[in-house]
């Protein structure tokens, strides 16, 4: 999966002198001034940010913790585990090469229980094409609609693992993949195709806030059984769908933090995801402003990521 501004915000999250208030706990959570240095990727997409911004958010604030933030692809990001330059992955999706390689074999790295997302990635058209064309979600009506589409598939950030080209290839389709270069500009293109009524098929995944506003159509492709993507070049079925997790460098796990543990029971649903990602995308939020947003009112549910 996912530079956009929000995401940029975030990254400045270790380094701010003056914060919000901190949220005044609730009988039996308590206050550790001994949590150190915590070093958090921050991967290319609002999601994960939204991720960045309220834990982070409760590390400094409730915690006493220090926070270090680096913008890094998914790929440095398992790399900075490894190395023992990074502490936490706060959003994985599947990856299971890498679990087989730094955490199987190198031991280095450990799963740190899912946050609470199903993670979907998939093709999709704008809802006004659909309308007009019902046949054009079906993935073999797609060559008679290449013309339509100028023979464009449109993917995100270049840094996002996809199978789209080998899709393309392997189902005999005839598109090339071309890149928007970011999230944002890959939401804003399924933005102008539905508002301008202009052809577009693209990749695209869940959660993510934009689809609360477009309904973008599913294309269905080939059904995803276990395996059928087991070989990058051969894939010729629908994406896996992902339980999404995250990943811990072993020595901040096992290290007694209650920022590690904090870490591990961070879970929420994709529909609290998905507001702060809002606040931060639309409403132009600072990070620390769309956290305690959220976190005001969701008292319960943090709550029970900080009590001993």
């Amino acid at each position: 999966m996912r530079a956009l501004t929000a995401l940029l915000l975030v990254a400045t999250l270790g380094a701010c002198s003056a914060s919000p208030a901190a949220i005044t706990p609730a009988p039996g959570v308590v206050r550790t001034a001994t949590c150190g240095t915590v070093r958090i990727a921050v991967n290319p997409w609002v999601g994960y940010a939204a991720n960045v911004a309220v834990v982070s958010y409760l590390l400094r604030q409730e915690l006493g913790c220090t926070v270090v933030t680096r913008d890094l692809t998914e790929e440095a990001s398992w790399q900075g585990l490894a190395r023992g330059d990074l502490d936490v992955i706060l959003e994985n999706w599947g990856h299971d090469e890498n679990k087989k390689r730094y955490i199987d074999d190198q031991r280095v790295a450990v799963e740190q229980g899912l946050t609470g997302n199903k993670g979907v990635i998939g093709w999709y058209v704008p809802p006004w094409l659909a309308r007009d064309h019902p046949d054009i979600t079906d993935w073999r009506n797609l060559n008679k609609y290449a013309p339509l589409l100028g023979g464009r598939f449109l993917a995100g950030d270049p840094s996002f693992v996809t199978n789209d080209a080998a899709l393309i290839r392997n189902l005999k389709l005839d598109y090339k993949v071309v890149y928007a270069g970011s999230e944002d500009a890959l939401i804003d293109a399924f933005r102008r195709a539905e508002e301008n009524r202009t052809p577009l098929i693209g990749y695209f995944y869940a959660p993510q806030w934009l689809l609360s506003e477009i309904e973008l159509v599913h294309v269905t492709l080939p059904r995803y059984t276990p395996g059928c993507d087991s070989d990058p070049k051969r894939v010729a079925c629908d994406y896996q769908p992902y339980d999404l997790d995250k990943i811990a460098r072993k020595g901040f796990a096992e290290s007694g933090s209650p920022a590690a543990e904090l870490i591990k029971r961070f879970s929420w649903t994709d529909e609290d995801q998905n507001a702060v990602a809002r606040d931060l995308t639309i409403g132009k939020l600072p990070p620390d402003q769309a956290a305690k947003r959220w976190l005001d009112a969701n008292r319960a549910t943090w709550q029970e990521w900080i009590t001993q």
